[in-house]
């Protein structure tokens, strides 16, 4: 699969974001896995985003769509692979452990939590993995709307990570997510009881649009082990909130690559959210354009615009938004690396 960046994309980048960012770029949410990750017999859904990359988005499928998209930028990333059951987790970990040097790139595990202690612990050690990843879909024999983050994460596995002060990059469930009374107990209670855990709140506690976010940050604005990602989030409204109600320092870019790469863009409506997709594939509220009414660019772009934007409105410093690039992230996860592995030297 060829990067299919077109003139207008370039044009973007030209005009909007070559001045704006910063010479190293750090992605904290990045999807990366090839066919070796796959279940055998199982096969990728024809409009899945998968599809598109044909059937996988290998580290070499990243790094070159990372360089079509930010040419003048040194990349740097943490991945992990798809949270599905298509994709075999101990394969998935293996294939992140074998791509990641834990200097330029990072790598997480995939969790379910049906997988106990000494399967968690063997994943991440045998692989100098950085922390893990769960996911809503992986719980089993609960309804989707009343899941909550302890069902994710079961206590063994958040004992795991704080003895060892991994990373946790954590996608929130139910359908109110940063909003929901729950969840916003369970952020800060999660937190609390693991201080030496990392935990990462994806996409802005998957806050897409401006009443999701609002009065919501401040329970984990005060949790010191807390930190949000802006994965997926072009609201322009949304980051400026959260760069003006959240610790600036415990904010990581994040794009949710191959999903990023697609052409499209993220819109409220109504306080609701949906994906305006410019290619016809399926992901989460996604509106086809069929009928070519708008010319798209790609959502890593949104996401760029939206924060070049909030960081202008918000009044962040060039040293802080350089912090959210790329310093932020690689500062956390250099130091759960250097905790587990050894020195940067010795981090290969």
């Amino acid at each position: 699969m060829s990067v299919d960046v077109n003139d207008g994309d370039r044009q973007v980048y030209e005009r909007e974001l070559q001045g704006f960012l910063p010479a190293k770029i750090f992605d904290a949410h990045v999807h990366v896995f090839d066919h070796t990750c796959m279940v055998a017999d199982r096969q990728c859904a024809p409009r899945s985003v998968a599809a598109k990359f044909g059937g996988c988005f290998t580290m070499e499928q990243c790094r070159g769509w990372a360089a079509a998209l930010l040419p003048e930028q040194e990349f740097y990333l943490n991945s992990f692979g798809m949270p599905s059951y298509d994709y075999d987790r101990d394969a998935s970990a293996a294939y992140s452990g074998a791509i990641a040097d834990n200097r330029h790139s990072f790598a997480m595990a995939l969790v379910a939590p049906r997988d106990d202690r000494e399967a968690v612990i063997r994943r991440v050690e045998a692989n100098r993995l950085i922390g893990y990843k769960p996911y809503l879909d992986f719980v089993e024999g609960k309804p989707k709307a009343e899941i909550t983050i302890f069902d994710m994460l079961p206590a063994a596995q958040m004992e795991v990570a704080d003895e060892r002060g991994l990373a946790i990059m954590l996608h929130i469930p139910r359908r109110q997510r940063l909003a929901d009374r729950v969840n916003q107990a369970q952020m800060v209670e999660i937190c609390r009881r693991y201080p030496r855990t990392r935990i990462i709140f994806a996409h802005i506690g998957r806050a897409y649009y401006l009443q999701n976010v609002m009065g919501m940050l401040d329970g984990i604005a005060g949790c010191a082990n807390a930190y949000v990602d802006t994965a997926m989030v072009n609201h322009e409204g949304v980051l400026e909130y959260t760069f003006r109600n959240f610790p600036r320092e415990r904010i990581v870019f994040g794009s949710d690559a191959p999903v990023a790469c697609l052409h499209g863009k993220s819109v409220e409506v109504n306080n609701q959210y949906a994906y305006l997709m410019a290619e016809d594939y399926e992901i989460g509220t996604s509106i086809h354009d069929e009928r070519h009414a708008v010319s798209f660019t790609t959502f890593y772009y949104e996401q760029l615009r939206g924060i070049k934007l909030a960081a202008e409105r918000a009044g962040l410093s060039r040293g802080e938004i350089e912090g959210i690039l790329f310093n932020n992230a690689m500062g956390l996860f250099r130091a759960v690396a250097e905790h587990n592995y050894g020195s940067r030297r010795d981090c290969v």
